[in-house]
């Protein structure tokens, strides 16, 4: 699971209870640690561990920053000083977390101690003036299921736009002439997202493939993780090449720094190593490593994507929208000639030949049904959008390289959007519902949402706390 870390900032306003703001600092602090959070505490800025004053907002930003946290949570223990948490927030250019605690019922004689609700209208405002992008978890108890639902999707938000921010891709070898559907502009990446490219020729592969060949040791390790988890059926001499190109991608991302890799599948490999790198792409997709086919750059920023909104805890896979299913009217096929990693199969792998090439590497096997979300970041004439929804596996006819056909709400309407762009054939599916995650992490870096059903204001209800 990948980890984040928050920067836990309550606050309050003088006019309201301070003894019921340090209660609630001390309660808010309890039920974070109940539920296994990270966070960095204030407690050593001042005797209270509120904030409510600009000296104090200064150094509990040199403090958080120093700690690197992913994300910034300000608890409104009482109504709060709005705009101390506007400059902190501004200060440290993380997602936002706004929350309080319900208030309790007012005294006999009327008195009310903490006005949360009121406090947390003003922060609202606020951070809009700053042009501070938040995210809102409903005014609640801290026992509420929600509080905990919303600190856990607010924590994927941030894993999201940590990862997103600090992307970096090994770009093997140029897309395939053919697939004029890949290019990108990575210039526009990196000025616009920070997203870099670190392109290679594909003679550095290969001599990487013969180094690490040559070394034995590596290579050895995975064809026998192959032999344990897979039906092979290719010769061994291939084999070997499929682990090697393996070991060979993981040593050159590791190399260059990158999360993920972008490979030109075909031709020139096959003349190089004689088989297809779907495989290799399999086990590397395995350990959580994207690798993707046809040097497909916004297919590999897409995976990173989504894994990070399943926090690192579940395998994505990388597929074609390919053909309309034959007996159901909103069904779909989703293949590709085998790079799914391997724990998606609802069957035993078999390495084996692909569809429609000559050269053996590629992974045969039906991914498992159930639940999945589907999404595509792309972009062209300097518009990025991330198209995303929900599907669900069925039954359908066998068919060959990793593969699942899936129905959604309606597909005339999805191959209108995929059509119509800016996407193309190219989509990642995790067998998890990560739609709200990816929506609300959109609004902190620069993407706009694009929901192929119309369930925006289900989302977003859903962001709500109903």
């Amino acid at each position: 699971m990948d980890h984040i870390k928050l920067g836990y900032a309550p606050t309050r306003r003088s006019i309201f209870s301070a003894p019921d703001a340090i209660k609630y600092r001390g309660l808010t602090a309890d039920r974070l640690t109940e539920l296994g959070i990270d966070f960095v505490d204030i407690t050593d800025i001042n005797e209270e561990g509120l904030l409510y004053n600009d000296d104090d907002m200064k150094k509990i930003a040199e403090k958080f920053k120093a700690e690197k946290i992913d994300g910034l949570f300000l608890p409104h223990c009482n109504f709060g000083t709005e705009y101390e948490c506007a400059r902190l927030a501004k200060e440290l250019n993380v997602p936002v977390l706004l929350w309080g605690p319900l208030d309790e019922r007012p005294e006999p004689n009327g008195v009310r101690l903490r006005d949360t609700q009121c406090g947390l209208f003003a922060t609202g405002k606020v951070l809009r003036r700053f042009r501070i992008p938040f995210t809102y978890m409903t005014n609640c108890r801290l026992s509420d299921p929600v509080f905990e639902r919303g600190i856990r999707d607010f924590m994927a938000v941030c894993n999201v736009v940590k990862k997103f921010r600090n992307i970096r891709i090994l770009q093997i070898s140029t897309r395939p002439f053919d697939f004029w559907t890949t290019m990108c502009n990575e210039g526009e990446l990196l000025e616009r997202f920070n997203i870099q490219i670190s392109p290679i020729p594909m003679p550095e592969l290969t001599d990487e493939v013969k180094k690490v060949k040559a070394e034995k040791t590596e290579v050895a390790k995975v064809m026998e993780y192959c032999r344990t988890n897979m039906i092979i059926d290719v010769k061994d001499e291939e084999l070997e090449n499929v682990a090697a190109l393996k070991v060979a991608m993981k040593n050159l991302i590791n190399k260059y720094g990158c999360q993920a890799g972008a490979i030109q599948c075909w031709n020139q490999l096959q003349s190089e190593l004689g088989i297809m790198p779907c495989a290799a792409n399999s086990l590397l997709n395995e350990e959580g490593i994207p690798v993707v086919c046809e040097t497909d750059i916004h297919g590999a920023i897409t995976a990173l994507m989504v894994e990070a909104a399943g926090m690192g805890e579940t395998r994505s896979f990388f597929a074609d929208w390919t053909i309309r299913h034959p007996d159901i009217e909103n069904g779909e096929l989703l293949q590709h000639c085998g790079p799914w990693p391997i724990s998606v199969a609802k069957e035993t792998p078999k390495i084996t030949y692909p569809l429609a090439f000559d050269h053996p590497g590629a992974i045969t096997a039906e991914a498992k049904h159930g639940d999945i979300t589907l999404a595509r970041f792309d972009g062209d004439n300097g518009e990025y959008s991330l198209l995303l929804g929900n599907a669900k596996g069925v039954d359908g006819p066998k068919g060959m390289g990793t593969y699942l056909w899936i129905e959604v709400e309606n597909i005339k309407r999805l191959e209108a959007k995929i059509v119509e762009g800016p996407y193309i054939h190219h989509c990642v599916g995790i067998h998890k519902d990560v739609v709200p995650v990816l929506y609300e992490a959109c609004k902190y870096i620069g993407v706009k949402p694009d929901l192929y059903d119309p369930i925006e204001e289900d989302v977003k209800a859903y962001l709500r706390g109903e």
